[in-house]
């Protein structure tokens, strides 16, 4: 939770595996800095149902916008 209040971060990295586990945090960060961003890691292969960024994302969009 300290890294998304400070100012002088901008993004933060985290892997999808590990943001499964604090999705409740995850999901409550609204403010548009710093930037939270799933990444995947080398042990669980990575799932565009799961990030939250990308979800977010679909709504501000037509399928037929993204074609």
């Amino acid at each position: 939770r300290s890294f998304v209040s400070r100012e002088d971060i901008g993004i933060i990295l985290i892997s999808q595996s590990l943001a499964e586990l604090i999705r409740h945090a995850v999901e409550a960060h609204v403010r548009p800095l710093p930037a939270v961003l799933e990444i995947p890691s080398k042990e669980h292969p990575y799932d565009p149902a799961k990030d939250s960024v990308l979800r977010r994302a679909r709504g501000l969009f037509t399928p037929d916008e993204l074609r």
